[in-house]
């Protein structure tokens, strides 16, 4: 029962929030059109427009599905490599103090490299084109990734190392019994940030250097054809792939995993 009220508390501020932002957005849009004669969408006609996108209407030579599909393949092409880069280069850092010395500051160095930085280098080792969105999509997530990662194997305590050897274990054991409760938490914040930012810096890369599809190249030659509605509605998208991806895959995750290793960091 109590949980049943939490549920539908919840679902109320949700859609009190909801509407809060469609009358802001709403309000907006008045405001342009009166005070500065500008039409600006608002949430019926782009929503009106979503809704044909959703039914297949064509846009810019594709449909929304063929979009999000090119955009998709290039976030989890630049993301997967990204997260086996990162993890590799993460448990090198944290388990070698050389290689913590070696190369621990580049992975900070990129940290702080915006992903839009990484354009110019892009274009010149790829061009324009998708290997271009790509490689800005894995030089922006791959830091985040191997820190976290680094992290993790760092607060590996050696004595419950020590402890699970003396009961013997093997490495498989390890693994399962040490390493991975203290690893797995840090793992798991490090792709939810990497995949935020590997999303943002996707549109912003289509946009820039993409060409032949996807949400941001859509969204940018929208207004070549002044389809202002399909923009806002290819935003839409974009927010709501990527709560998606937060709310519903990454915490989904994060909340088995908790679940399953007791919730603890460092093992414990």
């Amino acid at each position: 029962m109590i949980g049943a009220r939490r549920l539908l508390a919840s679902a109320a501020w949700l859609a009190a929030s909801l509407v809060l932002g469609l009358l802001l957005w709403q309000g907006v849009a008045l405001w342009q059109e009166h005070a500065r004669g500008v039409a600006f969408p608002g949430p019926i006609e782009v929503c009106a427009r979503l809704g044909g996108l959703l039914r297949g209407e064509p846009w810019l030579g594709s449909s929304l599905a063929g979009h999000l599909a090119a955009s998709a393949g290039r976030w989890g092409l630049g993301f997967a490599l990204a997260v086996i880069g990162g993890s590799l280069w993460g448990l090198a850092v944290g388990g070698s103090r050389l290689a913590a010395r070696l190369t621990r500051p580049w992975l900070e160095i990129m940290q702080l490299v915006p992903g839009l930085a990484w354009i110019p280098v892009a274009l010149l080792l790829f061009g324009v084109g998708p290997a271009a969105t790509v490689a800005m999509i894995t030089a922006t997530a791959l830091p985040v990734v191997a820190l976290a990662v680094a992290m993790g194997v760092s607060r590996i305590d050696p004595h419950h190392l020590a402890a699970a050897r003396m009961l013997g274990a093997g490495r498989l054991a390890l693994l399962a019994t040490v390493v991975l409760p203290s690893l797995l938490p840090h793992l798991l914040t490090g792709l939810r940030v990497g995949m935020g930012a590997a999303w943002r810096v996707l549109v912003a890369g289509e946009m820039v250097v993409g060409m032949g599809g996807g949400l941001g190249y859509a969204i940018l030659q929208s207004r070549w054809t002044l389809d202002f509605e399909g923009a806002l509605a290819g935003v839409l998208v974009i927010a709501g792939v990527g709560l998606v991806l937060e709310r519903g895959l990454f915490s989904t995750i994060e909340r088995l995993t908790l679940a399953r290793w007791g919730g603890g960091r460092d093992g414990r």
